[in-house]
């Protein structure tokens, strides 16, 4: 009877254990499940999120203006669904900083800004929101990155300067047979204060004379051009948005008074410049456009993505502007050749 009770005990036990067992299985295979349609609901939320994205621009010029496409054209291509809050200063420093405070104020989930002033002035507002910044020249300078590798802040985009540009065009200056070049900018863009000041020391190196002259705003870039004739050879305007927005007055006296004229973006060139070492700035602002993708999508923080200088340098040449200078273009200058 005791040996039976025993067998009946063991038995029941047994029976206890795998129920046990099967409970616990039946338990995880539940919570895999929810795990998985957690995963899933995560994906999808992910899928339909609209993002805010202030965009704020210094002024409107041919390049700004494709470096936004650009980055736009970046966020189209990652298939986010995005909504945008464009804004323009029209070259004014004041409403500049209003437009930043605007879009902090908006609450967006990260800040396009396009050009030194307008990157420095989102910087100025916030600490918190991500901002992207293209068409800047020095970022470092402008106090916008601690360094290209290691920006370091919620700040980081793409650079408007290849290392290159200054030194090849000074060195196409000097095939032109120009000693004393006219440079007409704004001294209040600091992104064109440190071109200026790397163009001199280059050109100082290479027996060439800098003659400059400054323009505040767009209306004022006509007579400080005209300022610099019987003074220079050539002209080289620079990257500055308050003179290329305003670039056909350089174009129309460098032309009446039979001057070549370089410009610092291809897409000046194409409006009357003579050449340019430059890049697309479509291509800056899509590059631009992707940094933002992934911090959006928490890939990665501004903090520890590298700032980046432009790609592809080349040497872009107006053949009809050539022409009406009487300039020969050299094979060996190895130019791309606008008709």
């Amino acid at each position: 009877m005791k040996s039976n009770m025993k067998k009946l005990s063991f038995l029941l036990f047994g029976l206890v254990l795998l129920l046990a067992a099967c409970g616990n299985g039946g338990s995880s295979s539940s919570d895999s499940s929810g795990d998985e349609k957690n995963n899933a609901s995560e994906s999808e939320k992910a899928a339909e999120t609209t993002y805010k994205i202030g965009i704020t621009q210094i002024v409107e010029h041919p390049s700004l203006n494709a470096a936004t496409e650009g980055f736009k054209k970046a966020i189209d291509d990652a298939g986010l669904k995005v909504e945008y809050d464009a804004q323009i200063a029209q070259g004014d420093n004041s409403l500049n900083s209003t437009i930043a405070n605007n879009l902090v104020g908006a609450d967006v989930d990260l800040i396009f800004a396009n050009s030194t002033p307008s990157a420095q002035a989102a910087a100025t507002a916030t600490s918190d929101i991500p901002i992207i910044f293209t068409s800047v020249t020095d970022a470092v300078g402008a106090e916008l990155i601690e360094s290209m590798e290691k920006p370091g802040k919620n700040v980081t985009g793409t650079i408007d300067l290849h290392p290159e540009t200054i030194a090849k065009t000074v060195a196409f200056f000097k095939e032109l047979g120009a000693e004393k070049v006219g440079m007409v900018y704004n001294a209040g863009e600091q992104n064109s204060v440190a071109q200026v000041t790397e163009v001199k020391k280059v050109m100082d190196e290479q027996g060439l004379t800098v003659v400059e002259a400054s323009a505040a705003t767009s209306a004022d870039v006509k007579q400080a051009t005209e300022s610099l004739i019987g003074k220079v050879d050539a002209f080289y305007i620079i990257t500055d948005n308050t003179v290329v927005s305003a670039l056909e007055s350089v174009i129309d006296v460098a032309n009446t008074n039979k001057l070549p004229l370089i410009v610092g973006e291809l897409d000046s060139v194409a409006r009357g410049g003579l050449a340019a070492y430059g890049f697309e700035y479509s291509d800056i602002g899509y590059e631009a456009g992707q940094m933002a993708v992934k911090i959006l999508k928490g890939e990665a923080t501004p903090a520890d993505t590298p700032a980046q200088y432009p790609q592809n340098l080349k040497l872009l040449i107006n053949k009809k502007v050539a022409d009406d200078l009487g300039i020969e273009i050299q094979d060996s200058w190895g130019a791309e050749i606008l008709e």
